[in-house]
């Protein structure tokens, strides 16, 4: 263990999942070095993320959006990092764009994966990626040295590795409950009915209400999140609810700020969730997690819980990985039973 102070710049990946995911490389981080100070150059709505990460110092906002260059940019804000005087950056997306501003802020180490056109921008450079399964050991990987990790075994196991575990301020929860006038004396099931990735990720939105009707049955108060863009899916799910069970949807669709659907979410004692970063959130806040699996697979980013149900179908086009359902029909989501996911409702 390394009880040296040193300061560590993180640049964060641009997706919620993949974000909350990164924590497993903080707490890895500090297992090595308790007293290392780990600061986080990402995105702006990734701040109330990062700020119930107990290990990270300070979220720095990343003014660039995502797939923008940008060189002048880059360079101002390298020019104000250069004195912090990093000891070492870690680069976690895999562009060859992410890794400028390490590089011309000085930092004298520089960890990541193997990416385009990444050799000089990076000069501990990690070949071997594939020999991880998972996307959080490629995440924890890079806290140890190069030699050390050689592929999934080395790390002894997905169940060995640090999980995510966002804090949750009770205060800020309460206050959130009364916000919408949810009861915090009734059992709360999350449904996450979007995604962003696509339609081939999406499970019907009636299957979502055939859920949300039979949980009401059992005595539930149902939660619908996701961002403005999935309103209408929010909208169309409770319109196909029973009127009168109606009165016990919430639907926090756009209504809510990130934080508050990460302590709302923490109020839940099942989250079913498309494969989203909504997913993950959950998982984090330690829900009782139903994901829903479609054109991907849980062999890549599973939701990291002890309390996880996967579902899925398995017919020979799947997991394709696309965003649309090349083959039109979709099968792989339809023809999964909602009263399937229902009897794993307790």
């Amino acid at each position: 263990m390394n009880n040296t102070q040193s300061k560590i710049l993180i640049i964060g990946p641009s997706w919620v999942g993949d974000m909350v995911m990164s924590q497993s490389l903080y707490i890895e981080l500090k297992k090595a070095n308790p007293i290392a100070q780990i600061d986080v150059l990402a995105p702006a709505w990734c701040k109330p993320i990062l700020e119930r990460m107990p290990e990270v110092h300070r979220a720095i906002e990343m003014p660039i959006g995502h797939g923008r260059f940008s060189f002048k940019e880059r360079l101002k804000i390298a020019q104000k990092l250069r004195s912090e005087h990093y000891d070492q950056a870690f680069i976690l997306p895999n562009s060859a764009k992410s890794a400028l501003i390490p590089l011309l802020a000085g930092i004298p180490t520089r960890t990541g994966w193997r990416g385009e056109f990444r050799y000089g921008l990076l000069n501990d450079l990690r070949p071997n990626k594939k020999s991880f399964q998972y996307m959080v050991e490629r995440y924890v990987a890079l806290a140890h040295l190069k030699n050390k990790m050689t592929n999934s075994a080395s790390l002894g196991g997905l169940d060995n590795l640090p999980w995510p575990k966002l804090s949750i301020d009770p205060d800020a929860q309460v206050k959130a409950l009364a916000k919408f006038s949810i009861s915090s004396e009734l059992p709360t099931l999350g449904l996450c009915p979007g995604a962003e990735f696509g339609p081939a990720k999406q499970w019907p939105v009636e299957h979502y209400a055939a859920v949300a009707s039979e949980a009401i049955k059992k005595g539930y108060q149902v939660c619908l999140f996701g961002s403005a863009k999935d309103q209408q899916t929010t909208s169309t799910l409770r319109s196909l609810v029973e009127k009168e069970n109606q009165q016990h949807i919430y639907d926090l669709a756009g209504q809510t700020s990130l934080i508050e659907a990460v302590d709302l979410l923490a109020a839940c004692k099942t989250v079913v969730s498309n494969d989203s970063g909504l997913m993950h959130i959950a998982a984090a806040v330690g829900c009782h997690v139903i994901g829903v699996y479609g054109s991907t697979s849980p062999d890549y980013t599973p939701p990291l819980s002890k309390k996880v149900d996967i579902v899925s179908i398995d017919i020979e086009c799947r997991p394709c990985f696309k965003r649309e359902c090349p083959l039109g029909h979709l099968k792989c989501l339809k023809n999964l039973d909602p009263r399937y996911i229902t009897s794993k409702i307790k």
